[in-house]
């Protein structure tokens, strides 16, 4: 390898090495060999046998690249070992190398203890914390600031023009509170989602009618679809809802900066698979739908908890808006990720495509275009 490539390659702070053929490490930059915790000479006497535990996946996916000949993500993979540490979760990008047959490359980017929990289908347990507070407040509060508004109204009619301002401003803190319980209402439904194939390019073109017609009206919204996509295994109003509410908050990073721009894409990463909780079993997510932005991004303390509820960075946000996308995103087996920079951001959804033997529209009563 050349002295340039190997300046390059160290100077990328994951783990990066080269398996040959016959599994020896070829090459190792120097994030790796503080992985391992040995020098590139001692790992190069190594097969990549001694190196991960019996059985780990990752030799799985180093036979599939090389039969495939096409690179593969593969996310918390456990290689966990004496040699490596306990608890060593990392994510792996797995990728032919041409120039040289039946030999790839392995990144491998670890993860943190809280990455561990919450990156396992799509921050599932993001909307846990508030679906009981949901249900109570349903109907603890509501019938309260039901009478409250009432005696209020009543007050009205009889209330000088000084005190009619304040019964007005009780109307209306309790509408504006009622409309939040409301909100948190959806993440206390656990019904099953009905799902049909979907066109996602129909969906994002009604997403930026409603946006380029309200709430970012004066911000340029261009379009990178992969026209060859198949649809979708999703519930169409579930999905206008997930993106309205990432185009919405990319329009409010974005704010009256009038060089900002947001993006629609959508691709196909045949690649990408996620596990099943309380399963073995590992399921394909290969269609990609990003909506991208050139704002400020987003703070590197909010980053970790962005899909919790009520994170919000927002004057008057409610923080429940990311939160219900993760809910829903999830409750489809999807994928929602979240990378930022001080030159803008980038919400990835990654979810599963239809199959011919999934339930049809028609099998259900209904068409869902």
């Amino acid at each position: 390898m050349g002295d340039a490539a190997q300046i390059v390659l160290n100077t990328i702070r994951r783990p990066v090495v080269m398996v040959g053929p016959d599994d020896r490490i070829t090459f190792a930059n120097a994030d790796a060999e503080d992985f391992f915790r040995s020098s590139a000479a001692v790992l190069a006497r190594d097969t990549l046998h001694k190196l991960v535990p019996f059985g780990s996946p990752l030799l799985t996916l180093v036979e599939q690249v090389r039969e495939r000949r096409a690179p593969v993500n593969e996310y918390r993979v456990d290689v966990s070992s004496p040699r490596l540490g306990i608890e060593k979760m990392v994510d792996l990008y797995v990728a032919p190398v041409p120039e040289f047959p039946r030999s790839v490359v392995i990144m491998f980017q670890e993860r943190s203890m809280a990455d561990k929990i919450d990156r396992q289908m799509t921050h599932r347990g993001a909307a846990r914390s508030v679906t009981g507070l949901a249900s109570m407040l349903a109907h603890e509060i509501k019938n309260p600031l039901s009478g409250i508004r009432g005696a209020a109204q009543l007050l009205e009619l009889s209330a000088s023009d000084d005190d009619r301002a304040l019964t007005r401003l009780i109307t209306e803190e309790t509408d504006r509170i009622v409309a939040l319980v409301d909100r948190m209402e959806v993440f206390s439904d656990e019904r099953p989602i009905e799902r049909f194939p979907v066109n996602i390019h129909v969906v994002l073109d009604h997403v930026k009618a409603i946006a380029a017609n309200g709430f970012a009206r004066r911000i340029a919204i261009s379009e990178d679809y992969d026209p060859s996509l198949p649809p979708v295994f999703a519930n169409r109003d579930q999905l206008v809802q997930i993106f309205l509410n990432l185009v919405k908050n990319a329009a409010e990073a974005i704010g009256s900066d009038p060089e900002g721009e947001i993006t629609l894409s959508t691709a196909f990463r045949p690649g990408i698979r996620v596990s099943v909780p309380g399963t073995s079993e590992r399921v394909s997510l290969p269609l990609e739908f990003c909506v991208r932005d050139n704002g400020p991004g987003v703070p590197d303390d909010i980053l970790p908890i962005l899909f919790d509820p009520f994170i919000t960075t927002k004057p008057n946000g409610s923080g429940l808006g990311l939160a219900l996308v993760a809910k829903l995103v999830g409750e489809h087996g999807g994928i929602v990720e979240c990378d930022s920079s001080p030159r803008g951001t980038v919400f990835r959804v990654l979810m599963p495509a239809w199959k011919e033997d999934a339930p049809t529209a028609e099998e259900h009563g209904g068409a869902d275009r």
